[in-house]
C-alpha cells in the first residue's frame, strides 16, 4: 500500500507541476507596431500563439497624429479601425485574407447597415466569420470596435 501512496504523490506532484506552463513554453509572442495605436491599457496589440494571431479590439485612433475619431462617423471610425487591424496583420506578415474571424461591437445598431458597406469593402473574397452586437458604451465614447483572430498560412 505505501508503494501506491508514493506513486499517487508522484503523480500529483507531476500533474501540479504541468500546471505551471508559462506563456514562452506555448510559443506565446507579442506583436506590435507603432503603424497602430499603443494599447490603452494593460493589453497587446495582438498575440500569436503557433499560426493563430489574436488582435485586441481596435478602436478608432488614427497611430500617425494619435487623434481619437469619437466625433467621426460610423464610416469614418469602421475605416480606421479597419486600417489599424490591416497594420497589426502587417507587422506579423499577414493580411487581412488571413483573417479567419472579427467581433464587431457597435454602440448603435442602427449604423448596422453604413458599418457593413465600409466593412465589405476590405473584404473581395472569403471575409471572415463574423458576430456583431450592440453594446451600451465603448472606450473613448467610440462607435465601433474590432477584435479578430488571423491564421497564418
Amino acid at each position: 500500500m505505501p508503494n501506491n501512496i508514493s506513486w499517487a504523490v508522484a503523480a500529483l506532484a507531476f500533474i501540479a507541476s504541468a500546471g505551471g506552463v508559462n506563456a514562452q513554453d506555448i510559443g506565446k509572442k507579442v506583436i506590435s507596431t507603432p503603424a497602430a495605436p499603443s494599447a490603452i491599457g494593460p493589453y497587446s496589440q495582438a498575440i500569436r500563439v503557433g499560426k493563430a494571431l489574436y488582435v485586441s479590439g481596435e478602436i478608432a485612433i488614427d497611430a500617425k497624429t494619435n487623434r481619437v475619431m469619437s466625433d467621426a462617423t460610423i464610416e469614418e471610425q469602421t475605416r480606421q479601425v479597419l486600417d489599424n487591424i490591416m497594420a497589426i496583420l502587417a507587422a506579423d506578415g499577414l493580411t487581412m485574407d488571413h483573417l479567419v474571424s472579427t467581433t464587431v461591437y457597435v454602440t448603435d445598431i442602427g449604423e448596422f447597415d453604413r458599418m457593413n458597406k465600409v466593412y465589405a469593402t476590405y473584404f473581395k473574397a472569403a471575409p471572415p466569420a463574423r458576430a456583431t452586437v450592440q453594446v451600451a458604451h465603448l472606450p473613448r465614447d467610440m462607435k465601433i470596435e474590432i477584435s479578430a483572430i488571423a491564421v497564418a498560412p
